[in-house]
């Protein structure tokens, strides 16, 4: 079972800017039997982008599901299998002329950087030269200093996930939030007196600017979000 997809609209996206993403979908949350979202809030479950999309059907469901289980059951074997996978993943990327980079946690939040493969390296060490990026709710984390991974911190409507996401922003960070603006519509330009960037135009968040909010319009379950995990803009 390969780990590894370009099929998802958001990550394809990062195609016009001439970069070819891959990510891992695995079962979110406890769907598994296996908690891969330990931050996850109320509101983030509900609104969860599993099954927007192709994830909908019962069999990508049940993929995912499976993958999870795949993975967690024996963790170094997957790592050397991922990794196998990165390495073609890049090759193939060069041979049409695009920059490769990878989301590891396209639905689930794991501390990649904790999971070593035989040789003790974690994936970010291994494979040095390509780019890594992921959103987190596990604010310890957006303190990491890997040079290939960026992270952006994802706001919920818990109050400790608040007032973190506050604080990183005080630190120079970037932050995501789920606004209430339609498809088609623009964001608001700024929030909480920082400048939103509009996370929907791409999925490259390793190329945002710096200390901005990236802004995503709610879809899916997220657009009937009464949880505050959505904010609300007129």
């Amino acid at each position: 079972m390969a780990y590894l997809t370009t099929n998802n609209t958001k990550i394809q996206k990062g195609l016009e800017q001439g970069f070819l993403t891959f990510g891992i979908h695995f079962a979110p949350a406890k769907l598994s039997g296996f908690d891969v979202c330990s931050e996850a809030s109320d509101g983030c479950r509900e609104a969860c982008l599993n099954t927007s999309g192709l994830g909908q059907t019962p069999n990508v469901q049940e993929a995912r599901i499976k993958k999870t289980k795949l993975f967690l059951a024996d963790i170094k074997k997957g790592l050397e299998d991922i990794s196998d996978e990165i390495t073609k993943a890049t090759k193939k990327a060069l041979k049409l002329y695009l920059t490769p980079c990878f989301r590891l946690n396209l639905t689930s939040d794991l501390p990649w950087e904790k999971l070593r493969l035989a040789n003790g390296k974690n994936l970010f060490e291994q494979h040095p030269n390509v780019q890594f990026y992921d959103y987190t709710k596990i604010a310890r984390r957006m303190n990491l200093n890997i040079p290939n991974y960026h992270l952006t911190f994802s706001r919920s409507e818990a109050f400790g996930n608040q007032v973190q996401a506050a604080q990183l922003l005080k630190e120079g960070k970037n932050v995501a939030a789920v606004f209430s603006t339609k498809k088609g519509e623009e964001l608001p330009e700024s929030w909480k007196g920082y400048k939103v960037v509009d996370g929907d135009k791409d999925d490259l968040r390793f190329l945002d600017i710096q200390n901005c909010i990236v802004g995503l319009r709610a879809k899916g379950r997220a657009r009937k979000d009464n949880s505050g995990f959505v904010i609300q803009v007129k």
